[in-house]
C-alpha cells in the first residue's frame, strides 16, 4: 500500500520541479523530501527520480505515479471534506491568499469576522497576484485566493477550481488639475494618445491590464514611470508627471493637485474567491461567506 505522505511529495516535485521548491511548499527540509521520496523507490521497487545537473527530474514511472498520485490526493481531500461537513465544525486552519488591494482594504475585516465567530480556527493570509496565487490553489497551498479579472484583460480560470463571486470594483482616471482634460466627468480614454503614464512595472497584470485597455481603445500607452504601488501613481499625478488609473477598491485619498474622473468605457473588474473544487471543508465555506459579507461592507 503506498504511503499518501510519499506520494504528496513526488506530486510536489512533480509540480514544483525540485527537492527544494518542494521542501518548501510542504513545510519539511529537502533532505527530508529527498528521504521520503527514498522510501516509495523501495516500496515500488523503481526509481522515480533521478539526478539532473544539480537537481532532479521523474522517470517515466514517477512521472506515471504522479499524474495518478494528483487524482489519488483529490479524492482523499474530497472525503476529507465530507466528513468534515457532515460535523459541520469550523476548526483547524485556513489559508487565505489575495491581490495587494483585497489584503489592504478588505482581508483585514474579513479575518477579524472569522476569528470573532470561529475561535478554533486558524487563519493565515499571504499576498500576491493571481499567476502566484492560482497555482498555489491547485497545489493544495491555499485553500482559498481572492484574485481579480479585468473586463479588458479577462482571468484564465482552470477546471479544478471552483468560482465565488465577492465584488465587482471600478477604475477612474487620474489627470494632474491643469490637465486640458480634467474639467471633464468622463474622459475617452481614446482621447489620451501622447499622455504619460504611471504603471506599475513590466510583467505585472496592473501593467498589462493598462496597456490592454488603453490599446483597445487604439491609444500605445507611453509609460515613463514604472513603480509599484498606487498611491506613488498619484504621487506622480498630483505633481504633474502623468496620468494613472486607480481601482477604487484601492480607498486612496486624492491628493491635492489631483482631478479623479470617469473613463470611457468604463474600465472594471471582477473580484473572486478561488477554491479547488474537491476542497468544500466547512472552513472554506466558512471563508467564503465571510469574505462575501466583507466586501458588502466595501
Amino acid at each position: 500500500m503506498l504511503n499518501v505522505e510519499r506520494l504528496r511529495a513526488l506530486c510536489s516535485v512533480a509540480d514544483l520541479g525540485s527537492l527544494a521548491a518542494a521542501a518548501d511548499a510542504l513545510h519539511v527540509s529537502a533532505s527530508g523530501v529527498s528521504q521520503q521520496l527514498g522510501r516509495l523507490e523501495k516500496e515500488l521497487g523503481v526509481a522515480v527520480v533521478e539526478r539532473q545537473g544539480r537537481g532532479v527530474r521523474l522517470t517515466d514511472a514517477g512521472a506515471l505515479l504522479a499524474r495518478r498520485g494528483h487524482r489519488i490526493l483529490s479524492l482523499l481531500e474530497r472525503a476529507e471534506s465530507e466528513v468534515a461537513s457532515m460535523h459541520g465544525d469550523v476548526v483547524g486552519a485556513l489559508r487565505l491568499g489575495a491581490f495587494v488591494s483585497a489584503s489592504r482594504t478588505v482581508l483585514p475585516r474579513a479575518v477579524a469576522s472569522l476569528q470573532a465567530h470561529h475561535p478554533h480556527l486558524e487563519v493565515t493570509l499571504a499576498e500576491g497576484e493571481a499567476e502566484w496565487l492560482i497555482p498555489h490553489v491547485l497545489r493544495r497551498q491555499l485553500d482559498l485566493a481572492v484574485v481579480d479579472s479585468w473586463s479588458t484583460l479577462p482571468l484564465e480560470i482552470p477546471q479544478d477550481v471552483s468560482i465565488h463571486f465577492l465584488h465587482r470594483d471600478v477604475a477612474d482616471l487620474a489627470l494632474p488639475a491643469d490637465h486640458p482634460l480634467a474639467e471633464r466627468t468622463v474622459v475617452r480614454l481614446a482621447d489620451l494618445s501622447g499622455v504619460p503614464w504611471a504603471a506599475w512595472s513590466e510583467g505585472t497584470g496592473f501593467h498589462d491590464w493598462l496597456v490592454q485597455s488603453l490599446r483597445g481603445q487604439g491609444v500605445e500607452p507611453r509609460i515613463d514611470f514604472r513603480v509599484a504601488e498606487f498611491a506613488t501613481h498619484l504621487e506622480f499625478v498630483a505633481r504633474g508627471l502623468a496620468a494613472a488609473l486607480i481601482p477604487r477598491l484601492a480607498h486612496l485619498p486624492t491628493p491635492e493637485g489631483v482631478r479623479v474622473v470617469h473613463t470611457e468605457p468604463e474600465l472594471y473588474r471582477e473580484v473572486f474567491a478561488l477554491s479547488r473544487r474537491d476542497n468544500d471543508r466547512p472552513t472554506v465555506r466558512a471563508g467564503i461567506t465571510a469574505l462575501q459579507d466583507a466586501f458588502v461592507e466595501t
